[in-house]
């Protein structure tokens, strides 16, 4: 597909280290991949266990995760819909711009976001889930960190 919004994703591309942290403590690390499918229509994340997690963490993984993004070409718009191991479906906006990566939802009693800043030299990404109960007061819920494996 060649629309040029596509191209904000480029950066998401390839094969990633995926870890979780809360309170400056890596709760385990997982295998991340970003592809192209459906001819370019869509963007397919699929996140998997690499490594073994902090068995607290564990009980409670939603490990694997599939999410396909898909662009709403009149409103310039990405959108992202998930899925993962615990029966969770979720629909996300989504979009990556000037080295930053973002996701949000509105849902009543647990509004969700996220926000990503892409190093310099496109290696790493450093960024934070938050929660909020009305949309107003946010408070973290944990730190990722995606490195570059291929």
């Amino acid at each position: 597909m060649g629309h040029p919004a596509f191209g904000r994703l480029e950066p998401l591309l390839g094969e990633w280290r995926t870890e979780a942290i809360v309170g400056g403590r890596s709760m385990g690390i997982a295998a991340t991949r970003f592809a192209w499918t459906e001819d370019g229509a869509f963007l397919r994340q699929r996140t998997e266990d690499a490594e073994s997690f902090d068995a607290d963490w564990a009980a409670h993984s939603p490990l694997p995760v599939t999410a396909l993004i898909g662009l709403d070409d009149t409103a310039d718009a990405f959108t992202m819909l998930y899925a993962d191991a615990r029966e969770v479906f979720r629909v996300y906006r989504f979009d990556v711009r000037g080295g930053v990566w973002t996701m949000s939802r509105d849902a009543a009693g647990f509004n969700q976001r996220f926000s990503a800043t892409f190093a310099a030299d496109g290696r790493t990404i450093e960024g934070a889930w938050e929660t909020s109960p009305d949309g107003t007061a946010w408070t973290k819920d944990f730190d990722v960190r995606y490195t570059r494996a291929s």
